[in-house]
């Protein structure tokens, strides 16, 4: 499994799109197709909108313990269906952690419930990218 995090617009889709022949995009609330593409090829599947799937989750899940926790498990399906042979995951994460930390504490879960989940994506991931104005960096290769 792959990381690749940067700020809003800095560059994190193209940069995927130009290393991998990405075979499905999904959104990470949502259920990969597991099945495999004809041919028996090996797919990449890119899982985006975590931060999107995470503000979903705010009003559902006041324990932020548990919550992360659930995010947790995504994660480890991801990693479970990669390693099953099946293809490369590559996830897509924004980062949230530059700049004001926001009065609003739903805004602030939000931004502390992001920041873990990156730590635990990267935790599981062979390799981590960081995108910044278009340029990619490796964190760990």
């Amino acid at each position: 499994m792959q990381l690749f995090i940067g700020g809003s617009r800095a560059g994190k889709r193209y940069a995927v799109t130009q290393r991998f022949d990405i075979g499905h995009w999904t959104t990470a609330g949502t259920d990969l197709d597991v099945e495999n593409e004809p041919g028996g090829l090996r797919e990449c599947r890119v899982v985006d909108g975590w931060s999107h799937w995470i503000e979903t989750l705010l009003d559902q899940e006041p324990d932020d313990d548990r919550l992360r926790e659930r995010l947790a498990t995504r994660l480890d399906e991801l990693l479970a269906w990669e390693r099953s042979q099946r293809g490369e995951v590559v996830l897509i994460m924004l980062e949230m952690g530059r700049g004001i930390v926001p009065m609003d504490r739903s805004a602030r879960r939000l931004r502390d419930l992001n920041g873990w989940l990156a730590q635990d994506a990267a935790a599981r991931c062979e390799r981590v990218w960081y995108v910044w104005n278009g340029l990619v960096k490796s964190l760990r290769f």
